[in-house]
């Protein structure tokens, strides 16, 4: 909260220098009403009385998504998950249960979903299988469509393996997965946190191509001794086949693919930058996605794959139209990750210690008019309550500061547009970048008691300032 020069009242805004005034000696509070923001250029001087909140993006959480691309393969986005939705200055939710479909169940603590999106691939896949059936082994009649159906379910389950291999390697390197996602287009694993190593970032990427092809290897071994013109012989033929084109589409050298996250990995252990290796693995996955919309029609009309050249304008349709949309993920993919990338590397830049706004301590029976006019004379923007002894108790809530009228302020106590500071709205002076976001997530709140490690009170931090700061680090280039 700023304090205007002559009529004490409130005015919003973050920018302020870090080198800013010391904190009064009894614990200064600072009141940012996260829930208004006005523009601190143009506003400099002047009243905000009778301000709205606005609506400002929240900060979202730095992460990676690990995807499987089901239909052609496993693709693993790794890019940082940070996000920015709407809100009014409250700080991002915390990571709590996600959700994101049907709940299938926990394996490693892990929660499994299915997308509503999935039925409609399942539809997708049991009607063309069941078209193939058809020819492979007429004689089953529309009893083809359940085992197409079996074939969809199974697939599924293949590619559930290959996120739960990410998985296993996200936790036993002590990164947090906040769940699995069975979707449109196959899966995703939202690993929360970064590798710390391009080690541990290559063994991340590679163990789900290779369980895909340790899979692949299984249902060949499987497929020996059976009968090749039996359903069980051509659901083996189809599930090998199937994790096969899985393991060798992942492993392709471009975001948001595994083989791009080991492709990152390479060139940031050579050139000690993870941004450098993400911005070269980026580029490759766009080069990758432009390869797929062209070459992929291209291949299916040539023969190649044991398909008759002769193709009907259907099959043209169809073929052009999945190279679009695998082309599509992948561009986007690589892009996103480009974007999170820049995000972490400016994220250190979030500091609670730049961000806090300085403040004044008030008793409660302090009148709101008194309050403002202290703040105005110390050059503080927020208030915090004490008791006679300077231990804060609240914050006062610039919103409600906002909402009463100037000829009323003289009549009404600071107490009643506070909130009491409960244990999570006390935030460490020294905390930064993610760590701070993550502690900011843990306690939803619009304001936060800033304390020195001695436990001086530094001052207020509004969760608007560090919403605004997190925009413009991500507006910010590399």
């Amino acid at each position: 909260m700023d304090v205007s020069g002559g009529n004490g009242q409130p005015r919003s805004g973050s920018d302020e220098p870090t080198d800013r005034p010391e904190v009064p000696a009894t614990p200064g509070p600072q009141n940012p009403d996260p829930g208004r923001e006005t523009d601190h250029d143009s506003h400099d001087s002047h009243s905000t009385e009778g301000a709205v909140p606005e609506e400002r993006p929240h900060v979202g959480d730095p992460g990676h998504d690990h995807r499987s691309l089901a239909h052609s393969g496993t693709g693993t986005g790794t890019g940082t998950g940070t996000g920015a939705g709407s809100g009014k200055g409250e700080p991002p939710q915390p990571p709590a249960e996600p959700g994101g479909g049907i709940l299938m169940g926990r394996p490693f603590g892990v929660p499994v979903y299915v997308a509503p999106s999935w039925f409609l691939v399942a539809a997708l896949i049991t009607w063309v299988f069941g078209g193939q059936l058809d020819q492979v082994l007429p004689e089953l009649g529309a009893a083809r469509y359940l085992v197409s159906l079996f074939f969809a379910v199974a697939f599924y389950a293949s590619v559930l393996v290959h996120e739960l291999a990410h998985t296993v390697a996200a936790l036993r390197f002590k990164l947090p997965v906040r769940r699995i996602q069975l979707q449109f287009f196959g899966g995703v694993s939202e690993i929360e946190k970064e590798a710390e190593t391009p080690g541990r970032e290559f063994v991340l990427a590679f163990v789900g191509p290779l369980l895909s092809l340790i899979l692949a290897g299984i249902f060949y071994l499987a497929l020996k001794p059976v009968e090749p013109g039996t359903v069980p012989g051509v659901l083996l033929a189809g599930l090998m086949i199937s994790n096969l084109i899985v393991a060798i589409f992942n492993l392709l050298p471009g975001l948001p693919l595994d083989g791009g996250r080991m492709l990152r990995a390479v060139v940031w252990k050579i050139t000690g930058r993870p941004m450098t290796g993400t911005v070269a693995a980026a580029w490759v996955g766009r080069a990758l996605a432009l390869s797929v919309l062209i070459g992929l029609p291209l291949l299916n009309h040539s023969g190649l794959f044991g398909g008759d050249a002769d193709i009907s304008s259907m099959d043209t349709v169809t073929d052009a139209l999945l190279a679009a949309i695998l082309a599509a993920i992948i561009w986007t993919g690589a892009g996103n990750s480009l974007r999170m990338a820049r995000l972490r590397e400016h994220l250190p830049e979030l500091s609670a210690r730049t961000l806090t706004r300085r403040a004044v301590p008030v008793e409660t029976d302090t009148p709101l008019s008194e309050a403002l006019r202290r703040a105005n004379a110390a050059g503080a923007r927020a208030l915090v309550v004490v008791d006679p002894d300077g231990t804060p108790l609240s914050l006062v809530r610039e919103s409600a500061i906002v909402g009463i009228p100037e000829h009323r302020r003289p009549w009404v106590a600071v107490s009643g547009l506070a909130q009491d500071i409960t244990d999570g709205m006390r935030v460490s002076a020294e905390l930064s970048g993610e760590e701070l976001l993550d502690t900011l997530r843990a306690a939803p709140a619009t304001e936060y008691l800033v304390v020195e490690n001695t436990g001086e009170i530094y001052g207020v931090l509004s969760a608007a300032d560090v919403e605004r700061a997190f925009v413009k680090a991500m507006a910010r280039p590399s």
